[in-house]
């Protein structure tokens, strides 16, 4: 498959494809050692461990070869920060950060992004939400679990409410960046290992699970194309249509939170889909200008075997737009210590500037020092 079809396949638009630079094959065949790879971890919300906690496990990190964390500050209930418009369970971020930079690593607060479960919002403002192909909202009809319910891209009123709190984190001095989980639509099709979960078989695009229908996104549709897409014979197959989900995403990054991140001289990065997958939450995500994209590239969610680690991460490399990192994002529970040297040795084969590592608490210390003697070779 040569590259303007692997771009076709990957669902990219024809603008894209035409303004790819021809050099990323470099990247992916030997340059990826040219700069010091730098590796991430995320943490998931953590208000019991103590200062000194925090200072011994920031220093194993450190020594292990981590040079950035993630701290979720933001699970779409509670802002684990000082929020002026969010719910405030507990001011973590201020704890952890002067701790985390004294011993001398990166900060970049995780953030769910278009999900939304804040209970006031949801009951104030339903018409902020996402509706089905059936015409059910997510916030009383959500897909799949009961914390799906995900603000709508086209609405202002939504977008405004995401944008305050990249805002209020891009200024805080110390922090190095603003990471994005969650930026996208839900997945109208489910990874294969986490259908019978769900007790489902997802062999086309349902409509209980594609979004989103709401009057906003068919009229700014149809104002567009002339066309609605309740209306079409097939939704699912109109490109048109598929295009205009992504872009409402991606112009949403580009035009709305990036500039944000930016005034304040902070990095912004995302967590995203591989590209095997990215079609089902319509996240074009090489068309972001982003600092760097970390996909998270859980094989086992695939029924995937490491080397397929490897593999989507070339395709993902092969298919951004501009030169920006891109670094693996390994879920830890999959595998065992030698397990994990094997996958950062297949991300770093297929070109990646690093890998971020899900989750902190899932590190054994036979996982750390594991860690730490293969990133020790590069």
């Amino acid at each position: 498959m040569n590259r303007r079809e692997l771009l076709k396949t990957l669902g990219l638009s024809s603008i894209a494809i035409l303004s790819e630079p021809l050099v990323k094959s470099n990247i992916i065949y030997g340059k990826e050692n040219e700069t010091k790879l730098k590796n991430w971890v995320w943490i998931t919300k953590d208000t019991e461990t103590t200062a000194n906690d925090w200072q011994k496990k920031f220093a194993q990190m450190k020594e292990a070869g981590i040079d950035a964390i993630l701290p979720e500050i933001f699970n779409s209930h509670f802002a684990f920060y000082a929020s002026k418009h969010l719910p405030v369970k507990e001011q973590w971020l201020e704890r952890i950060l002067p701790i985390a930079k004294s011993e001398g690593l990166e900060v970049h607060a995780w953030m769910w992004t278009m999900i939304c479960n804040i209970e006031e919002i949801y009951k104030e403002h339903p018409e902020w939400y996402m509706v089905n192909r059936n015409g059910d909202s997510c916030v009383d009809t959500p897909a799949y679990v009961e914390s799906y319910r995900f603000l709508c891209p086209s609405r202002s009123e939504s977008l405004d409410f995401i944008a305050k709190r990249v805002n209020e984190l891009s200024q805080y001095d110390q922090l190095d960046g603003v990471h994005l989980d969650f930026i996208r639509y839900p997945d109208v099709i489910l990874a294969k290992s986490l259908q019978p979960k769900y007790g489902i078989l997802q062999d086309s695009e349902y409509p209980e699970y594609d979004y989103c229908y709401c009057d906003v996104c068919r009229k700014t549709f149809k104002d567009k194309t002339g066309l609605d897409p309740m209306e079409l014979k097939d939704p699912t197959a109109n490109v048109e249509w598929r295009q205009y989900r992504y872009d409402t995403i991606s112009n949403f990054v580009n035009n709305k939170l990036i500039p944000i991140a930016r005034e304040y001289k902070k990095e912004i990065t995302a967590a995203v889909f591989p590209p095997y997958n990215w079609i089902y939450v319509r996240q074009q995500w090489p068309n972001w200008n982003l600092d760097a994209v970390l996909p998270m590239l859980y094989h086992s969610y695939y029924y995937q075997g490491i080397e397929w680690i490897k593999e989507q991460t070339e395709k993902g490399i092969y298919s951004l737009r501009r030169d920006e990192p891109l670094y693996s994002g390994l879920m830890i529970s999959a595998f065992s210590p030698a397990g994990l040297s094997k996958a950062v040795e297949a991300a770093i084969s297929g070109g990646a500037k690093g890998v971020a590592l899900f989750e902190s608490h899932s590190m054994t210390d036979e996982h750390w020092r594991s860690f730490n003697e293969v990133i020790s070779r590069y």
